[in-house]
């Protein structure tokens, strides 16, 4: 079976076919969908000549930078190009970063920053969407308190999470489906009546925007909303399949540039007016069918904030599996394959989102913050596939193309969207600094650990061992006694698991299992490989699994041990006399080694920086046992101290 096949048959739903083109409409396009709510609003808005007034050039050059950056930067950069970079299926910045992370080190700071930045990202497009969605009531209601109605379905959306999206999702592509043919049909009507505005796809208009226009390049930074849910486009590959999003993205484009050029259209008509609060993509509807396009751009304003929750979900899942975020509790609500639900990430999102209502009050406000820290993110998605590409022996005057292209465009709307630091762009480049911060320290606080565990041979032990297991004067600890070890090799241990063994309070049992998880690069492995280090005393288990597979090493365990039963290879009765005769299974138990920062440390000041930093963290997060999947009931979590450098000289003196 070759690899197309293979993955089809991993994911179905990836496959081209009208289930999988309506799953992509429903998944991945709620960002980008969503724009023509905000983005023409904010370019005649944005107009430092006159804000606020509709002006011919202003019109016809801000349609023409919109098409251009949909047509370069979302169909050519991502739909055509970065979608060939999946990592066995799946997409995203960290998918990415794990297929080119062996060419060189320094290549984890793209992947933090650009990851770090979609993250927070996640805390403003959901608060944008559903602002602007509802604020188009304002047209019927003049005075109705948008903030509250806001918060509250954003509260019900978070709220919702820890059930899955299983049910709700089957309704999204359909609904999707209707928001597009939508936004298609109101364009289309008033291009009817204004077709001059077809001109605009000239890119002369868009050029002579940024070069002539006053203060035209600045523009760049509300043009640039457009397209920020390109990112997402990618992280979710793994949902839908790069054939489904190609084909959709067709049908997706043409509504979105219709209903661009109908706004365009409108626009034109009230040429050297005012724009007085008014949102030119609510201006295209009827009166009578005002309410009702509220109601479905409200309902995709949701479907939006739920891709992009979702992604953030999968983003830090990833982040833990490559040691870049602490290990948090995941829960997998539904059977539906990659689907999970981060607790501790949904309540951050909620905070962040309810914070950035209250703040900015109205999503024109908001708009001023969207958007610098997403420029980020594409940026180091160039970066991370630039060095892909070279590892695809892709001719060099191509890549250098590449990165020419890109860098400028990039660089230009990232340039342009730094005018929004001051008016709020500073709160999303904040909350991504300190995910950065947060990611750097685990990470450093990771390779620290890694240096530092003193790992020993296992062979010289197992005499010692075999010895406790048949001493009847030492009380039994468990009948199966399991270690999580994180030596990577077969016949080495970590000298504290010996230490506790043998010293801290001897652990007799009868059958000693050393268990070690190997995150591996490609997404969804699910191997082990078992290594018996003393006939029917000791045995190591390695369990191979996938950085998006879930860590259920209860269960896996268990399946493991079952297989060997059924080889022959392993007795698990219990060696209780009593409880032998009647063939009852022995017990197990797990013991989980939490390391803590000893007092005997002296190590340089950066270290101990990250050290103190990583530990203060730690005790706000559950221990390692509940990220295993380990039954807790069975569960010994022990403290052991990490000691960086021990104190060498200590002025200590006897006296008589």
């Amino acid at each position: 079976m070759d690899a197309k096949h293979q993955l089809d048959a991993k994911h179905p739903h990836t496959a081209v076919s009208t289930a999988g083109l309506l799953i992509a409409l429903g998944i991945i396009y709620g960002d980008i969908g969503t724009s023509p709510l905000y983005v023409m609003k904010s370019i005649i808005q944005s107009q430092s000549v006159n804000p606020g007034q509709i002006d011919p050039h202003l019109v016809y050059g801000g349609i023409s930078c919109v098409f251009w950056t949909l047509t370069l930067q979302t169909t050519i950069k991502y739909v055509l190009l970065t979608l060939n970079a999946d990592n066995n299926g799946e997409g995203g910045i960290f998918s990415l970063y794990a297929l080119v992370r062996r060419r060189a080190a320094w290549l984890t700071i793209p992947a933090i920053i650009g990851g770090s930045a979609l993250l927070a990202d996640g805390v403003i497009t959901p608060p944008i969407s559903v602002s602007s969605a509802i604020e188009g009531l304002e047209a019927v209601y003049p005075h109705i308190p948008t903030v509250p109605i806001v918060i509250g379905i954003l509260m019900a959306l978070f709220l919702l999470q820890s059930f899955g999206t299983q049910i709700v999702g089957k309704a999204f592509g359909p609904i999707m489906m209707v928001w597009f043919s939508m936004l298609g049909v109101l364009g289309g009507s008033w291009i009817a009546q204004h077709p001059q505005i077809l001109k605009a796809l000239n890119p002369y208009y868009a050029y002579d925007l940024l070069v002539n226009y006053p203060g035209g390049f600045w523009l760049l930074g509300a043009v640039f909303l457009c397209t920020t849910g390109a990112e997402a486009l990618y992280s979710d590959l793994g949902h839908c399949g790069k054939g489904n999003i190609r084909i959709s993205w067709i049908f997706v484009k043409t509504a979105l540039v219709l209903n661009y050029m109908g706004q365009g259209a409108w626009l034109i008509t009230h040429q050297g007016e005012m724009l007085k609060g008014r949102n030119p993509f609510y201006e295209l509807m009827p009166e009578w069918f005002l309410l009702i396009g509220i109601g479905i751009a409200t309902i995709a304003a949701i479907i939006a904030s739920q891709a992009l929750i979702t992604g953030s979900f999968t983003l830090v899942a990833e982040a833990i599996r490559l040691n870049m975020w602490p290990k948090v509790k995941l829960n997998y609500p539904t059977d539906v394959k990659g689907q999970l639900y981060v607790p501790s990430m949904n309540r951050l999102l909620l905070i962040g989102c309810i914070g950035v209502v209250l703040y900015f009050q109205r999503s024109e406000n908001m708009e001023a913050a969207y958007g610098l820290a997403i420029t980020l993110t594409m940026l180091m998605t160039t970066l991370l596939l630039t060095m892909w590409l070279r590892s695809k022996k892709v001719p060099m005057a191509a890549i250098v193309l590449f990165v020419l292209v890109y860098g400028a465009i990039e660089g230009s709307f990232l340039i342009a969207n730094l005018i929004k630091f001051p008016h709020g762009g500073w709160v999303s480049l904040a909350i991504g600094a300190a995910l950065m911060a947060v990611m750097y320290v685990w990470l450093r606080a990771y390779y620290i650990k890694r240096r530092l565990t003193e790992f020993v041979k296992i062979e010289p032990y197992m005499d010692a061992l075999k010895q406790l297991s048949d001493d009847e004067t030492v009380s039994k600890y468990a009948t199966h006694l399991v270690f999580m070890s994180s030596a990577e090799r077969a016949t080495e241990i970590e000298s504290k698991i010996i230490y506790s063994i043998f010293q801290k309070r001897p652990k007799r049992a009868d059958i000693y299992w050393f268990v070690h998880v190997d995150t591996t690069d490609e997404p969804y492995t699910m191997e082990y490989k078992v290594t018996e280090l003393a006939p029917d005393d000791a045995f190591r288990i390695t369990f191979r699994l996938g950085f998006r597979v879930e860590q259920r090493i209860n269960l896996y365990f268990r399946k493991v041990v079952e297989d060997l039963v059924r080889n022959k290879e392993v007795d698990i009765t219990s060696r209780y006399e009593s409880l032998s005769k009647q063939h009852v299974t022995g017990d197990f138990r797990f013991v989980v080694l939490e390391k803590f920062l000893s007092v005997e440390n002296e190590f340089p000041l950066i270290e101990k920086l990250v050290m103190q930093a990583y530990f203060y963290i730690k005790q706000f997060i559950a221990s390692e046992d509940k990220y295993f999947g380990l039954d807790t009931s069975s569960v010994k979590v022990e403290k052991v101290p990490l000691v960086i450098t021990p104190v060498r000289d200590v002025a200590l003196k006897r006296i008589s």
